[in-house]
């Protein structure tokens, strides 16, 4: 680098003024997932990013499960990297290869997989049965994962006091 860069402190509320990615604490906390690269976990965050994203566009299979399209190249755009950290990096999410926190389906020719990002801090039925067998306890009763309070949304408008901001607006300093 050629040196640092003169910077100036935040002040007031200048420090809500960006979105952020958010990287679930169970990624770097959970034993499960300590064997994952900061990398892994920075590609997940964004796959949870995206996902969002796919919600808001109804990517949903037959099965009602989301889904999205997220190419290597796009990979290697948002990490910074070469080809093949992008393939290692997505290789350690996959089912097949790694962890298991990605699925990848192939579309055809010339069309991108569909990605889908599965629920990291839940286990199939099968898995979680073993688990309290083998340890007596349920994995997902770590104080880290909060169940869900979700409501049906009802005829909400913008002037909805009920409505929360999912990002943070600009500043007017």
């Amino acid at each position: 680098m050629k040196g640092s860069l003169k910077l100036d402190y935040y002040y007031g509320m200048e420090t809500e003024q960006f979105s952020f990615y958010r990287i679930p604490r169970l990624l770097m906390k959970d034993e499960r997932f300590k064997e994952l690269s900061s990398d892994a976990k920075l590609l997940y965050g964004l796959m949870l990013d995206r996902l969002a994203l796919s919600m808001k566009n109804g990517w949903f299979d037959e099965a009602k499960r989301a889904y999205i399209h997220y190419t290597l190249e796009d990979i290697m755009e948002d990490l910074g990297c070469a080809k093949e950290k992008g393939i290692k990096v997505l290789a350690e999410l996959d089912c097949k290869k790694g962890i298991g926190l990605i699925e990848k389906k192939r579309q055809g020719l010339g069309r991108p997989d569909l990605i889908y990002v599965k629920n990291f801090a839940t286990l199939d039925a099968k898995a979680l049965a073993e688990r309290k067998e083998k340890t007596g306890t349920i994995p997902d009763d770590s104080p880290e994962v909060r169940k869900s309070n979700f409501q049906k949304s009802g005829n909400r408008t913008s002037r909805s006091r009920k409505i929360e901001l999912q990002e943070v607006r600009k500043s007017n300093f």
